[in-house]
């Protein structure tokens, strides 16, 4: 980046941020950056006062921003355009609310808040400082980084751009970062520092206490001093900085900021030597503050310890002292620190000045403190002399300084910082090595042990290794327990790292064999490291795996009996298993071994080797390396107990394994029906798990009967009762969703229970059979839950069962199970098919007639079933599998037998919800579902129905996650079926009342959406709800507003009575309601409800203002279910019948008054669409009101900016406005007119309020309301209206700059309302406008009376007349009129008004309106004619010709959308109209139609040809009016003549020849014409001699003359453009078409052409007269011949030659272009001629000798370059001889030398055209060439070359012209032209010209520069002879030494320029040239000198060789 760029980014605003103009993005805390660019300004504003409030509920001074940074005026505010004294003020307001948000930062109210001041004054880049110093306490959270992410940091230079790295990664910053930061950057420091003081200088100020400073305070102090920690040297500056807040902390009253201070002080006395005098300051201030605050007293007394510690004491002075002893137990204090530390230095100063103080008695503040120190101190002096030699010693090794870490061993050692602690471990292993004195052995071991307690890996490497030099002097038992506990401690699943610590521990216990002959460590050793021995996972390169098998390696395994072997046996697993199973291979070998080991060893180690693993195994940890372990254990002791042959050891053996295993064993207790789990206690549970873990390892081994016989039937359950419950528990378990006995039985299980169930049963006695299958048994119904399994083997093997027991009649279930039974396959096959199967069976027990002993026995298998259910033994999740399959049997008697389960599960449900099960609640919810419409009828019959259905819709509370609630499931029972089939309107009532009642009360949005769900699904009457929307009794509310006012008056003594009763509606009940009917569809008897509507409207409105604001969505719900209860009364609209609902009934002017009083836009919507449907309904009712409500409409509704208000306004205008129309249409006239006259109104008040209406709506709302009342009655209306607007109100609002900006934007507007309609419709409208307009008053002042009136109504009320004239000016009428007519005329050209002409593809009824219009156009276009004659002479004159124009324009428009058929007589007609203006506004329409149209039907044409007499007559007419009119009008003739020419004159010549005719006795007429009219006759005769060719031929003799005479007046010509373009182009047309007929008249055209090159010049290269003559020029060149043009040219030469020589340039220029087209059989029959003209024109330098030598030279540029265009087309034969005719005619004696100049300007174009080919004629010019050059020479010659005066500047041209022609053919000579003889003869010419001084200095310098050296220097290269080069080179350094300074300074420059031609051949002249160049390098001209050395520095770089060496 440029340093530009540095200076603009520093320059740049925060305003100027390209963010804050971004509308994709926006910078957010809270939200991310697209979705925060999608809130409103609001709902920020909203969040940030939420958070505000929230703030002051915890801090009330937050209170003080509400009315600045919170306040509605900010929302507003825009800081980036405010002055600099409000931002100040604003910064300070954000300063101060960021410190006091500070300490809550991280809660969510102070996010809102700042999310605000982010949005609103863009804090993240206005006030970074602030804001950063808020979050920065909390710089290692992820919200810090948020707000970074918000800064604009990127640019390096930024102060806060080191922060940037955290951006993008987010993640928090780094302390180590922030410390580094502080003390690399003082800056940063200082900001840390100075943000602590503004804190506390803004909190005191606002704060009795500043609790809130804490979390400041220690990111202070904690940032400082780990800052003052880090840096490797406190400087000078440090220090100096840090000191002035050093002091304010001192002296601040608070005691945290003084602590931190202290901290800092300690901090800065450790790390820096100070000076005395700052150590006397610093204790003089903690000492003087400390009387102030003895809070801190014992923090200050600590801080002048360490600092008396690190710092010199001497000279400190007595004043401390003095403070000290005015200390509060200084004593106490000083000996409670005593007992840690050392007070030492703190003494030595205090004893010397008490002593002295004593002794003096002087100062004796409190003489008591002075003795009790003195004492102490003694006593202190005694036992440190006694202490002994020993201790002083040690005390002094561990407390001395250690030299790298500047602090003592014992701190090192204990030091927060790793790194210190490792180097105090490796100091302490030195002086372990070096035995050093003075170091006690129990601190050493103390110190070694306590770093293996350390929590970083490298410390604990570094115990280690000292460890393992010091164990020698430590006993074996407190080593191997300190290194056990580390094998406790750490875990190497978690962190990897510790591995090396555990391999270390594990070399220090097994490499010094420290564990021999100690059995019992040894023992501890091995069960604590078995453990790690046990593989865990796969990955052989995890830290578990490596401790395996460094452990297998060590020589444990060896020492102990139970790993031996192990090693190898590890080995071979390692090699032989595979990796994926590698676990399972290396456990299950390790188990084997350990088992063989212990079996096989000695059996007195036996049981202790057991006792340990048990031990190991007992250990409980959740970790995966101690759960495997126990495993392995375990299988282990089972091995052993398998394995052991030692009868004597076996039982003790298995019983200590046993105790391990076992678990509490209990029978179960009591005889219920069923062993349920949920009610068993917790030893029967335990007994149950255990019997189903047995039966599954029974049935899953080989030999089933014998052990299931021994082993179950024998031992645990004998009773076959017993045995069946256990069955039942089996078969029944699977479907328990708690899982009471932690066990799973799965189908598998289930089922061979089933199969062995059955094979029992099939064995049991009849006897025991009938009991098997009676109610009190639980196997039936076990069985019949089984049939709904999803497993089809379970219901299969269940069906056998049944089968088995289906031929037991005797049972209560025979009758289901014999059913089921028949139905075997189906249930089989389809698990659902049972529960069908039921409900089928029990259906048709209701339907069918059967035997009424068969239906009995049915309802009594049906009874038990249901008492199984409810009874409170059965266990739940048997019940609701039970309920499962009886879901489809319904009815009275089923919910009735249930009501005590439901009971008893609610009463549990409310009292213990915390012990209900799963299963409990899903058994309810099944309950509660047989609440349908086969049981509704019971709500009626059965009170406790009804009240317990009440009281599950009451229980809200969920039990398990994903179960729904009661009250959502019995909700969901009450369907339409259910509603409908509850009998008696009082339950149906009641159930809708507590419905109500929940949905006013929950809280739960589920509770609410089931309640809107059943109420959409019901069916209800109206009356119901009527009964609970009506309020308490009272008067009903009035019939009309007049009445209720009246009752008011009435009433106002008792108004406060009446608070009582309007308060006591439960609004909030009755808005629920009321949101409820809004999406309900299907009421009976809607209209029911309207009273109770109105009634509520009524109390709604009578509320206070206040309660008004409250009560809007209540009025808006009601007005919306009159709404929709009107909508579904009459779908279409249509009025309805008295007897479905009276209409007096309908309140309209409530609905009114809901307009008029509400304020809100919502109510008025759904008021304005419940009055649009009520239109339709009762019309009349509405019509009375109809003002009122559009009146409020353009005031309130129409300037919402919304598509629901757009919505209403639409509706209201589409019902309403019918209504008028049908009432217009079926009334009297009278009232057809008088609702003309509403309409009117209607659209004045749309009008009116258009200005106020959001821009995109304008459009639609009047289309709407227009297209309503019908386009072809009002559209014009509606027009005018707002015509009368903008003259009246908008104009006159508009400043002078902005009208016309208005009027544009309002005539486009208009024009889109009028393409809203049909063409028809806007036609008519139109007419009907200009006849408006036509009615209207001339002026205001004539206004006769009558005028006054619409077209459409008589009144003489203001509100309804369109432009009332009476109330507006003469000024507003007039601008009225003209705005009118401007209007119609930009519609009828406006491209969507074209479109739709096209779209109607000429219709007849769109041609009869075109005519109509045109008549209308035209009719008016008289009227105002007249006026415009009648007010000639008034102020108004003006006015009524712009107006008349513009109806021309309007006119002009119209003929546009004319067919040619009718355009063409109409304008015929104009044509002969008497006004001039009208006959010129006929031709001007004509000349659009021409231009306009291309294709022409024949009839047309002859039509249009027969307007020419017409036209020729209007040109030819004389002059009787206005001069200047007459001129315009017969400009337009002349223009429409050529435009017919144009179009038709080529087809249809014959017509235009008296067009022709007319024209040139117009030019030629004598009379003087004007010039724009003579003008436009030249255009006409250009286009009409073009297209007639040679019809125009006759008439040449006239035109030419008259003609070329108007061009030869130059000066009429120059004064007007337009009339000399118009001539020229005359003449150009002329000569184009009619060329070979011009040559009488060619040299005068010739002369006029070249004397109008002048004019054309000083115009310009691109004015359109240059263009023309350059065409004319052209076309005279290319369309005459040779023998025509040639003798012409000469003609004019001659003519020209003297009086006009500067216009010859013209004149060669069309001989050039002319010689260039000729062909060459042409060229040489004319050359001699060409040849003759030639040499006369090269003759002009010598007969202008005199001249000026620039205007010769450019005339004789002219000529030869025509001649070298004639030169370029001759052959070398015809070029030689004219050549050297030319070279003689140069050479003649007789001559002025003046030819010589020519003639080598001559050769040298020549030469420059024909470059190598010249070489062929160029021989003989040598010679010449070297003459001329030394007869010119003045330093060879004083005779003058040229007679004349100006002798030298032409001896200086003829020079330039030789060098410049030897120069091309030097550089074109490809045929080796210069040849030796020639050489030599240019050489020492050529080289002379270096001392030619002619002309002077500044001549001789740019001729040398420009001509000479590049002549020479290519001379050089096209002589490539070296032997010539030699003395060329020599010459030139011959003029090195010349005596002029400016000759010798040019041959340096010619040397240069040779040499670089040269290049290396260069080289062989060098030798000769170095002694000239010495000489140079001393010369004395100093600019000579700097030359030189310059020349041989560009030589050496030229020849690549250093060139200094020679010098």
């Amino acid at each position: 980046m440029t340093s530009l760029a540095h200076q603009l980014k520093r320059l740049a605003l925060p305003q100027n941020d390209p963010s804050l103009l971004s509308r994709s993005e926006a910078a957010s805390l809270l939200f991310d950056c697209k979705e925060a660019a999608s809130i409103d300004r609001d709902t920020f504003f909203a969040i940030g006062c939420t958070g505000l409030e929230e703030l002051m509920g915890i801090d009330p001074s937050f209170e003080m921003f509400h009315s600045t940074l919170f306040s509605l005026t900010s929302k507003g505010l825009e800081r980036s355009v405010q002055t600099k004294a409000v931002n100040e003020q604003l910064d300070e307001n954000i300063s101060s609310f960021l410190i006091h948000l500070s300490p809550y930062f991280m809660l969510k109210p102070a996010q809102k808040c700042l999310e605000w001041l982010i949005h609103r004054f863009h804090i993240h880049l206005y006030n970074q400082d602030s804001l950063i110093g808020c979050v920065l306490p909390y710089h290692e959270t992820k919200l810090f980084v948020r707000v970074i992410q918000l800064l604009k940091i990127e640019d390096p230079t930024h102060k806060w751009n080191w922060l940037h790295p955290i951006k993008k990664p987010g993640v928090p910053l780094a302390r180590g970062a922030l410390i580094t930061h502080c003390y690399k950057d003082l800056g940063f420091m200082d900001f840390i520092c100075s943000l602590v003081t503004k804190s506390v200088k803004t909190f005191s100020v606002h704060h009795g206490s500043i609790s809130q400073l804490r979390v400041l305070f220690t990111f202070y102090a904690s940032t400082i001093v780990s800052a003052l920690g880090a840096v490797e040297k406190i400087t000078d500056t440090i220090v100096s900085k840090l000191l002035p807040y050093i002091q304010k902390g001192l002296k601040s009253s608070l005691v945290d900021y003084r602590a931190a201070t202290y901290m800092i002080i300690c901090q800065l006395a450790v790390k820096v030597t100070m000076e005395t005098s700052l150590v006397q300051s610093l204790m003089l201030q903690i000492s003087k503050n400390l009387t102030k605050t003895p809070s801190v007293a014992r923090e200050g007394l600590a801080c002048l310890v360490v600092l008396l510690q690190n710092q010199k004491g001497e000279g400190l002075g007595k004043k401390p002292f003095r403070y000290l002893c005015n200390i509060p137990d200084l004593v106490i204090i000083l000996h409670g620190i005593s007992a840690a530390y050392d007070v030492t230095p703190l003494l030595r100063y205090l004893l010397p000045h008490l002593v002295c103080s004593i002794i003096d008695s002087c100062c004796l503040v409190n003489m008591s403190v002075f003795i009790c120190v003195f004492v102490i101190f003694s006593k202190f002096l005694e036992e440190f002399i006694s202490y002994g030699v020993e201790n002083e010693l040690t005390v002094q090794c561990t407390f001395q300084f250690l030299a790298d870490s500047d602090t003592s061993l014992v701190l090192s050692l204990n030091h927060p910082q790793p790194a210190v602690r490792v180097l105090a471990v490796q100091h302490l292993k030195e002086i372990i090595e070096a035995s050093k004195e003075g170091f006690d052995k129990s601190f050493i071991e103390a110190a070694i042990f306590a770093r293996l307690m350390d929590d970083n890996v490298e410390v604990v490497m570094a115990a280690l290794s000292a460890l393992e030099i010091f164990k020698r002097q430590i006993s074996p038992e407190i080593t191997v327990s300190n290194l056990l506990t580390l094998f406790q401690r750490l875990d190497l699943s978690k962190d990897r790292k510790w591995y090396k610590v555990l391999e270390g521990a594990i070399h220090i216990l097994f490499k010094e064999e420290i564990l021999n002959e100690k059995e019992e460590l040894l023992n501890q050793v091995v069960m604590q490291l078995v453990p790690f021995m046990v593989i865990t996972n796969n990955n052989t390169k995890s830290a578990e795996w490596k401790m395996a098998v460094c452990l297998s390696e060590s020589g444990l395994c060896s020492l102990h009996p139970l790993l031996k072997g192990w090693p190898e046996a590890f080995e071979k697993v390692i090699k032989s298993a595979d990796l994926m199973d590698f676990v399972g291979v290396a456990n299950q070998n390790m188990i084997l071994l350990f088992s063989d080991n212990i079996t096989s060893g000695d059996p007195s180690l036996m049981l202790q080797m057991v006792e340990g693993l048990i031990r190991v195994a007992e250990n409980e940890s959740d970790s995966v390396r101690q759960k495997v372990t126990a495993h392995v254990i375990s299988f282990v002791l089972v091995q052993c107990c398998c394995k052991s042959q030692m009868e004597e050891s076996y039982w003790s053996l298995a019983l200590r394994i046993f105790s391990l295993l076992e678990g509490k064993i209990r029978k179960l207790d009591g005889n219920e029906t069923w062993w349920n789990p949920e009610n068993l206690n917790e030893q029967s549970r335990e007994y149950l798990h255990l019997l189903l873990w047995l039966f599954d390892l029974i049935v899953s081994g080989a030999r089933v009967t014998n052990i299931f016989n021994f082993f179950i039937l024998k031992v645990h359950l004998e009773d076959s009762e017993d045995l069946f419950k256990f069955l039942s528990v089996l078969w029944t378990y699977n479907y328990n969703l708690s899982n009471q006995l932690n066990y799973t039985v799965n189908a598998m299980l289930q089922t061979q229970a089933l199969y062995i169930g059955c094979a029992i049963l099939t064995s049991q006695a009849a006897q025991k059979m009938k009991q098997l299958v009676s109610a009190s048994s639980p196997v039936v119904i076990s069985l019949l839950i089984n049939l709904g399994s999803p497993v089809s083997e379970v219901r299969r093997a269940a069906l056998n069962c049944l089968h088995s027991l289906s031929g037991t009649k005797e049972s209560p279930f025979h009758p289901i199970l014999h059913n089921l039974v028949q139905k075997a396959e189906e249930i089989i096959t389809d698990p659902v098919y049972v529960t069908q199967s039921l409900g089928s069976l029990f259906e048709e027990l209701q339907t069918q007639s059967k035997q009424k002993s068969q239906q009995k026995k049915l309802l009594e298998a049906l009874k038990h079933a249901l008492d199984c259910i409810q009874a409170p033994g059965c266990p739940s999740y048997v019940a609701r599998s039970l309920m499962k399959i009886l879901q489809q049997v319904n009815g009275e008697m089923i919910l009735s037998h249930l009501l005590p389960a439901i009971d008893r599960l609610l009463e549990k449900v409310l009292k213990e919800p915390e012990t209900v099960l799963k299963d409990e609640v899903v058994l309810l919810h099944l309950i509660l579902g047989k609440y349908n419409e086969h049981s509704a009828a019971l709500l009626c019959k059965d009170q406790q129905s009804l009240d317990l259905f009440i009281r599950s819709l009451h229980i809200a509370k969920e039990l398990y996650k994903g179960i729904p609630t009661f009250q959502i499931t019995a909700l969901g029972q009450i369907t339409k079926p259910f509603f409908a089939a509850v009998p008696g309107g009082k339950v149906q009532q009641k159930l809708l009342r507590v419905m109500f009642d929940l949905l006013l009360n929950c809280k739960n949005p589920l509770c609410a959406q089931a309640i809107s769900s059943v109420f959409k699904g019901i069916s209800v009457d109206a009356e119901q709800i009527s009964v609970e929307l009506d309020p308490p009794e009272r008067d009903k509310a009035l019939a009309t507003v007049q009445q209720t006012r009246r009752q008011k008056i009435q009433q106002k003594p008792q108004v406060p009575e009446s608070v009582p009763e309007i308060s006591s509606v439960n609004w909030q009940r009755v808005t629920l309601i009321l949101e409820l009917l809004q999406h309900k569809k299907k009421v009976k008897r809607p209209q029911v409800l309207v009273p109770a509507l109105f009634n509520l409207l009524a109390r709604c409105l009578e509320t206070s203002t206040t309660e008004q604001e409250n009560m809007e969505y209540t009025k808006q719900l009601i007005l919306s279910c009159l709404l929709n209860i009107c909508q579904k009364l009459s779908p279409d609209g249509s009025r309805i019948q008295s007897d479905i609902l009276d209409k007096e009934k309908f309140n309209v002017e409530l609905v009114v008054q809901c307009v008029r009083v509400s304020e809100m836009p919502q109510t008025h919507h759904h008021a304005l669409l419940l009055l649009g449907t009520a239109a339709g309904m009762f019309p009349d009712k509405v019509l009375h009101n109809i003002m009122p409500i559009f009146t409020f409409m353009g005031a309130n509704v129409m300037r919402l900016d919304d598509t629901y208000s757009f919505q209403i306004i639409n509706k209201t205008v589409k019902m309403v406005i019918p209504a008028l129309i049908q009432a217009e249409e079926g009334g009297s006239p009278e009232a057809a007119q008088g609702v003309e006259e509403v309409v009117i109104k209607i659209i004045h008040v749309f009008v009116d309020a258009l200005p106020h209406v959001p821009e995109h709506r304008r459009l639609p709302i009047l289309a709407q309301l227009i297209d309503t009342l019908g386009g072809e009655r009002f559209l014009w209306v509606l027009l005018v209206l707002l015509f009368e607007q903008h003259v009246t109100k908008t104009v006159t609002a508009a400043t002078n700059g902005e009208k016309d900006t208005v009027l544009e934007t309002d005539i486009e507007f208009w024009i889109s309302i009028c393409c809203a309609f049909s063409v028809q419709h806007q036609f008519q409208s139109l007419m009907k406008i200009i006849q408006y307009l036509t009615k209207l008053p001339e002026n205001k002042e004539d206004d006769p009376g009558p005028k006054k009136l619409t077209c459409k109504t008589k009144t003489q009320d203001e509100e309804v007349q369109l432009f009332n004239v009476e109330s507006h000016s003469g000024k507003q009428l007039r601008h009225f009129k003209f705005l009118s007519v401007s209007f119609m005329a930009q519609l009828l050209a406006s491209q969507s008004f074209v479109e739709k002409i096209v779209e109607c593809d000429g219709a007849e009824e769109l041609q009869e309106l075109e005519q109509r219009l045109l008549e209308e156009v035209l009719r008016y276009i008289n009227v105002v004619a007249h006026s415009v004659e009648e007010n000639a002479d008034k102020p108004t004159a003006k006015f009524w010709r712009a107006l008349l124009n513009k109806s021309y324009d309007m006119l002009d428009k119209v003929n546009a959308l004319l067919p040619t058929q009718t355009f063409i007589p109409v304008i015929r007609g104009l044509m002969t109209n008497q006004l001039p203006s009208v006959r010129r506004k006929a031709m001007d329409l004509l000349n659009n139609k021409l231009q306009q149209r291309t294709r022409w039907q024949k009839a047309q044409v002859r039509q249009l040809l027969e307007l020419i007499p017409e036209l020729i007559a209007i040109v030819q007419r004389k002059i009787n009016e206005e001069e200047e009119e007459q001129a315009i009008n017969r400009q337009t003739a002349l223009f429409s003549l050529k435009l017919l020419c144009k179009c038709f004159g080529t087809d249809h010549p014959e017509p235009f020849v008296p067009v022709l005719k007319a024209t040139v006795d117009l030019i030629s007429s004598e009379r003087k014409e004007e010039r724009n009219v003579m003008g436009s006759a030249f255009l006409c005769i250009a286009e009409v001699t073009y297209t007639l060719k040679a019809l125009a031929v006759p008439l040449l003799p006239r035109l030419m003359p008259a003609l070329l005479k108007t061009l030869k007046h130059k000066k009429e010509l120059v004064s007007n453009e337009i009339y000399l373009l118009s001539a020229v182009t005359a003449l150009l047309k002329v000569v184009a078409t009619l060329a070979h007929f011009l040559s009488p008249y060619l040299l005068d055209a010739l002369l006029q052409v070249v004397r109008l090159e002048k004019i054309a010049v000083e115009m310009g290269p691109s004015s359109q007269l240059n263009l023309r003559l350059s065409s004319l020029k052209t076309m005279l060149a290319t369309q005459l011949g040779p023998r025509v043009l040639l003798p012409a040219v000469t003609k004019c030469y001659n003519e020209l030659a003297n009086a006009w020589k500067n216009c010859l340039g013209p004149l060669m220029d069309i001989l050039k272009e002319h010689i260039a087209v000729m062909e060459r059989d042409q060229l040489l029959s004319h050359q001699s001629e060409l040849t003759a003209f030639f040499m006369k024109a090269l003759d002009f330098r010598t007969e202008h000798s005199q001249d000026d030598l620039e205007e010769v030279g450019r005339t004789e540029t002219h000529i030869i370059s025509c001649l070298i265009s004639m030169v370029m087309k001759l052959s070398e034969v015809s070029f030689r001889p004219l050549f050297f005719k030319l070279y003689d005619w140069s050479k003649s004696e007789d001559t002025s030398k003046d030819r010589l100049l020519t003639f080598y300007r001559l050769a040298d174009c020549i030469a420059d055209k024909l470059k190598g080919l010249f070489s062929l004629f160029a021989g003989s010019l040598v010679k010449p060439f070297a003459d001329t050059l030394n007869q010119i020479n003045i330093s060879k010659t004083d005779e003058a070359f040229f007679d004349s005066e100006n002798s030298t500047e032409k001896s200086c041209l003829l020079l330039q012209f030789i060098l410049d022609c030897l120069h091309k053919i030097f550089l074109f000579d490809t045929q080796r032209f210069v040849s030796k003889e020639r050489a030599e003869t240019l050489m020492v010419p050529l080289v002379d010209q270096l001392e030619n001084m002619l002309g002077g200095e500044e001549n001789f310098q740019e001729r040398v520069t420009m001509h000479l050296i590049p002549c020479i220097a290519q001379f050089s290269i096209a002589v490539a002879d070296d032997s010539l080069w030699k003395p060329l080179n020599y010459q030139i350094l011959l003029k090195t030494r010349h005596t002029s300074p400016k000759v010798r300074f040019a041959a340096l420059l010619t040397l240069v320029e040779l040499a670089g031609k040269l290049k290396e051949n260069y080289m062989v002249l060098l030798p000769e040239s170095i002694p000239f160049l010495a000489e140079l390098m001393e010369d004395e001209c100093e600019e000579v000198e700097h030359q030189c050395q310059k020349t041989i520095q560009q030589l050496e770089v030229i020849l690549g060789e250093p060139l200094h060496s020679y010098f």
